[in-house]
């Protein structure tokens, strides 16, 4: 199994592309079902949750050509995805398949819209907490789906298809907003979601049904209206830029100082997590190319922080904020709102000598001089990356564990850091 070995205490100085994001570019590849025509997804990251992905659509009949990365300055331009459904062979999603990734769970929606049925595996719980599909399955029979549950299998008809109708969501969810809107570009007339998810990621793939001939109204609010489409046709797409992996990179240049520029980024996608990293000292700059992180000799203020969705400061940027206050310079708070346990992280960035109390879903993080290498382990995808800008800050060497998770979400993030000056290697075997 990989592991990756750091030797902290190095500034980071240079450039870092940003990749498209995971967020976006999974729901995007589920699209495809939607439409008997080719889909051409560019700049998608090359990540194992997207490798997976392509998998599970080709189980379902979807053919996938797939271009490399193009040589020259715009490096950060991802892969091209050529994603067919012409003839949906399979409507099953088994359980060997969507228990590995949660997202699969959204080809719930396509396949019934499309095909009249669908048999889904239910995803279970996972590392950071149960995440049930609830309104994924309430929003869906708002539509005119009949729905029962056998053997861990969600089955589900739509006898004459799918039709419009109102969802009222009872709390924010990303995953159901992204079904129920994946579902009703297809459905006969118009659907109403209420309380719908407003993060970018919902945004981008929104914007692709309408060039697939959706008409979807109040993008980017909590109200969506869908006029659904009786055949939905090909379109060119390009996945939006990482704001998580943007956020990720820029707390890392914050933690170890330094000069870093995160070309591609796009800094009204993260707006609250940058406001919170500027009131640390750090200096944050919009440039033509991207974004300029910038910290030089003076220590990190504490902050108070909690997690909320778009456009709130982002869950899943917690783990990684968390490490960068374990040397401020007095007591941060951060409290976790979304997912009821999200802090497994704590007891690793312990071992590397931080300060942490945990009080239900509230971290206080006392700031302290300086962190220690030790071997740790990562639980899950945010985390782990939270322990590499821990190690990066540490003295010594950091071995992190269970690096698999990272695969699943960063992209050749031990070349981005390695380039801008880190001490980082990935140890196989």
């Amino acid at each position: 199994m990989d592991r990756i070995r750091i030797v902290g205490g190095q500034r980071l100085n240079g450039s870092i592309p940003i990749s498209g994001a995971k967020n976006a570019a999974l729901p995007l590849m589920i699209a495809s079902l939607l439409t008997p025509d080719r889909l051409t997804l560019k700049n998608v990251p090359n990540l194992a949750d997207v490798n997976l992905l392509a998998r599970i659509l080709r189980n379902h009949g979807v053919d996938l050509a797939v271009d490399g990365k193009r040589a020259g300055p715009a490096h950060h331009i991802g892969e091209t995805f050529h994603l067919c459904a012409r003839d949906i062979v399979d409507t099953v999603a088994p359980y060997e398949m969507v228990s590995r990734m949660r997202a699969s769970f959204w080809v719930l929606g396509p396949l019934l819209a499309r095909c009249g049925q669908a048999k889904v595996s239910l995803p279970g719980g996972c590392a950071i907490g149960t995440r049930p599909v609830d309104l994924h399955l309430m929003g869906l029979k708002e539509l005119g789906a009949e729905i029962d549950i056998e053997a861990g299998y969600v089955i589900a008809k739509a006898r004459g298809g799918l039709h419009g109708g109102r969802v009222v969501f009872p709390k924010v969810s990303v995953g159901a907003t992204h079904n129920v809107l994946l579902a009703s570009s297809l459905a006969r007339g118009e659907t109403v979601i209420e309380n719908a998810a407003r993060e970018p990621e919902i945004g981008d793939v929104a914007e692709c049904l309408v060039k697939m001939g959706a008409k979807i109204e109040g993008i980017g609010t909590s109200t969506l209206r869908i006029q659904g489409a009786d055949r939905l046709e090909g379109a060119v797409h390009s996945v939006l830029a990482d704001r998580i992996e943007t956020g990720t990179f820029a707390i890392a240049v914050a933690a170890t100082g330094g000069d870093v520029t995160l070309e591609g980024a796009r800094p009204e996608l993260l707006k609250t997590a940058l406001d919170a990293l500027t009131k640390t000292g750090v200096e944050v700059q919009t440039t033509n190319s991207g974004i300029r992180i910038a910290r030089n000799g003076h220590g990190i203020e504490p902050v108070t922080v909690e997690t909320q969705p778009f456009p709130g400061f982002p869950t899943d940027l917690q783990a990684q904020l968390m490490a960068l206050m374990t040397t401020a310079k007095g007591t941060s708070v951060i409290r976790e709102t979304i997912f009821e346990n999200r802090f497994m992280h704590v007891q690793e960035l312990a071992r590397l000598g931080a300060d942490i109390q945990l009080h239900g879903d509230t971290a206080t993080i006392k700031g302290v001089k300086g962190l220690t290498g030790a071997p740790v382990m990562a639980t899950d995808l945010r985390a782990s990356v939270s322990l590499v800008i821990a190690a990066l800050m540490a003295e010594g060497e950091t071995m992190i564990n269970r690096v698999y998770h990272l695969d699943r979400g960063f992209e050749q993030l031990e070349q981005k850091l390695s380039r801008c000056g880190a001490q980082i290697e990935r140890l196989t075997g």
